[in-house]
Parts: C-alpha cells; structure tokens; sequence
C-alpha cells in the first residue's frame, strides 16, 4: 500500500498539462470494440481505471496494443466472448459500457455488477430500460447483468434523468440497431459528447449529443478510426482549485476552457483571477477569499465530481459557505477526515454548512473516494506541518502522476511505501 506525505504552506506556480479525460475515455474503449478492424485512440489517460478495462478487453479476445504510454490501438474482430467478469472489473464504474459496446455488436452481452467510488447508489435501472426498449430481454443474474436480443430495433427512449452512463450506453448498442432511436432528457456532459463524436468518426449517424435530444440512425457496421480523447475537466478543476487554495499562480495547459465554466464562475465569484486562453487556463489567488453557494447539477451545472475540493476550498475562506450535493448522497464522507485538519463543516442531509477557518494542521487522513482523496491532497498542501494521506489508490483511479504533477509546480509532496516505517522521516529530512 502507498501514501502522498506532503508538506504544506507553499504557494503553487508554474504549469501544469491536463491528460485525456478518464470518463470519456471508458465509454470510448468499450465503443472501440464494436468494429472489427482496428481503432487507435490518442490522449489516453495512463490511470488506473483505464488499465483496468485494457485489461478486460483483451481478456475477451481483442488484441490491444499499447504505441505509447498514452496511445493505444484496439482490434475488436478476434473476440471470443461476451462475457465480462474478473475481480479487477467489477472494481469500476466503467464495466458496464461493455454492456452497450456487446449488445449492439453481437447482440448479446454478460457483465459484471458494476463497482466504483462508494459515492452513493447509482442504479442502472436506466439502462435496462433503453436496452428493453431496443427489443433485449434483460436479466440479473449471479450478479451479472445478462442482455441479449434476436435484433435491435430503434425506439424513442425518454429517460426520468439525465443519466451520463445510462445516455452512453444505450447511444452505444442503438448506434448498430436497426431504424432510428431518440433519446429524450439525455445527459450533455463533454464526455458523452466525446463518444458520440468517436463512434461518428467509426461510421455511425449520431446527432444532438450535447443537447437533451440524441437521435442515432442505425448503421450496419461500424470501421476504423483514429480519435484523439478530449482533456479531463475534472483534473483541470482540480488543479484550479490547489492554485486558489495556496494562493498561487498556475498555468493550467491542454483545456478546453468552455467545458470548465461553471468551476470558473464560482472561483470568481469567491475572488480568484481566472484568465482563459484558447487551450489553456491561468488561475492566480492573492488575497484572502470570500464565501459563495453551491449546488452540484448535471452539465452545465456545478459537477458533483468537483465538489469535494471545491469544499475544501471553501472551509479556508472568509464566512459561511452553503454547499448542497444533489447528485449522491454519500458524497459528504470525506468531511470527518478534513476535520481532523481543523475544519469546521457540519453536513445535515444532503447539505454541508461551511464556516471558513483561518488555517489547517497538518494530520494523517484516509481517503474514501477518488475525488474525496484529491480534496484530502489540497487541504494538505494548504495545511501547516506534515499530512499523510492514505488509501491513495483511490485518486490513482483517475490521476495521472498526481504528485509527480503537484510537484512540478511546487508542492512538497511524494508517494512512499506505507510499509517502510522509515519513509515519514527520510521525506522530513531531505523537505526540511
């Protein structure tokens, strides 16, 4: 097991480059099987989770070859089965895009339950629902998700709420149904757009992702394609936010600026200085900042993966932040953790009251989730003394070198082996 010890107090600066976007880039592989011939994706985050799904796709027959740390080509046409389950899948949210990608292939699909961060339920009652809708039969099983079908046909599927995975999954099995499919109340986040442009650039008729309508003409078959992934909102947010929460001055490179509005809105509105370039975003916090609310809420709204460290932010600056999780109801855990920084954040329901505090203490915290984790990182980066912040393959899941990244840009941070009793102090006595 590994931990981030970090030594808080100093001010980032410089520039920082933004990998692929983990969440686009699930959906994306799972979509790269659906043709037979073979599929290069560019800008591929190098994270856990994205390994992890590598690895299942080859282990269902598709041959992946790896070019480059961030560039991967997928031949689907050697698949030998449908059946998708292993200890490492059903550890993420992601399985069940595979579900789609089968379906709509071989019209006949066996995924794992999926797993993930333990944020809150995420139901796929959703996504049976599409896929009944296209004409499969849909069982649980043995704690797999059984879906196959003689045929799919087009259908007009409206969905209770805007579903990101739901969205994906059944663009992904109507993309080789028979007829047209509409998607009503369909997620708009920059990720499912990405897929949809991917599968567009593999042959389908997709139109409307990005709006509440999606419209997908069935095609017979889908051909190769070379598709570039876009860059992680969310790791940019966060970068954002460590800069404004150690009053620093960070270039934040390989952006698209449109898809970062909503966590630039609430940072203005706090006090920090945001500048958006063409690609790139430059954040600079120097003074003490103020209190604002937020509601986290589908794209465009404030997304709930950037609310931990938003929060984080939050409980360092001036008055009483009211900040209301929407989307999952276990997204507030990490709370007791930054208490033992010295926050002071009483969480009643679906709702954080924050009363910023004037500092942080350094302390050895766990993290509970992916997101949660990156928060725990910023609040000890900001703290006086020592942090230690343990579990951290959690944040692996979606971080790219997350601390060989933090400390270009400044941070006294480094990831040592929890079994090495020494590796506390070996860190304090070359950090000073």
């Amino acid at each position: 097991m590994e931990q981030y010890i970090i030594k808080g107090g100093k001010a980032l600066a410089g520039e920082v480059s933004i990998g692929g976007a983990k969440n686009a880039a699930l959906g994306i592989l799972a979509a790269a099987v659906m043709t037979d011939e073979t599929v290069t994706i560019e800008n591929l985050p190098d994270v856990r989770d994205i390994n992890v799904l590598l690895q299942t796709i080859e282990e269902i027959g598709a041959r992946v070859e790896r070019s480059d740390r961030h560039t991967v080509k997928i031949t689907g046409g050697t698949i030998h089965s449908v059946v998708v389950d292993n200890d490492l899948i059903r550890k993420i949210r992601g399985s069940y895009y595979l579900l789609g990608a089968l379906l709509g292939k071989y019209k006949n699909a066996q995924v794992t339950f999926p797993g993930g961060c333990n944020i809150g339920s995420r139901p796929i009652d959703l996504h049976i629902k599409g896929f009944e809708a296209l004409g499969a039969s849909v069982k649980i099983q043995h704690g797999m998700i059984q879906a196959e079908a003689e045929k799919l046909t087009g259908a007009h599927i409206y969905l209770d709420m805007a579903s990101v995975g739901a969205t994906i999954n059944i663009m992904m099995a109507a993309a080789l149904a028979e007829g047209q499919t509409i998607i009503e109340n369909a997620a708009k986040e920059p990720h499912v757009v990405d897929v949809a442009n991917f599968l567009n650039s593999m042959g389908a008729e997709i139109k409307g992702a990005g709006t509440d309508v999606i419209r997908i003409k069935g095609v017979m078959k889908l051909h190769a394609s070379t598709y570039s992934i876009i860059p992680d909102q969310i790791e940019a947010g966060t970068f954002m936010v460590a800069a404004a929460a150690t009053k620093g001055d960070v270039t934040i490179r390989n952006v698209i600026p449109k898809h970062l509005e909503a966590i630039t809105a609430k940072l203005a509105e706090i006090g920090v200085e945001v500048e958006e370039y063409d690609d790139a975003v430059r954040v600079v916090a120097n003074k003490r900042l103020g209190h604002t609310q937020i509601k986290t809420l589908p794209y465009p709204g404030f997304p709930t993966d950037m609310q931990p460290q938003l929060t984080t932010l939050l409980a360092i600056c001036d008055g009483t932040s009211i900040v209301t999780e929407s989307m999952f109801e276990n997204r507030f855990k990490y709370v007791d953790e930054l208490a033992r920084m010295g926050t002071s954040i009483k969480v009643e329901g679906n709702t954080a009251i924050v009363d910023g505090v004037k500092e942080l203490t350094g302390a050895r915290v766990s993290a509970p989730d992916l997101r949660a984790g990156a928060a725990l990182v910023i609040a000890g980066l900001v703290a006086e003394g020592y942090t230690v912040v343990e579990q951290v393959e959690f944040i692996e899941r979606g971080y790219e070198c997350f601390e060989q990244k933090m400390r270009e840009i400044g941070a006294s941070m480094e990831k040592i082996d929890a079994e090495d009793a020494r590796a506390v102090q070996k860190f304090k006595l070359k950090i000073g």
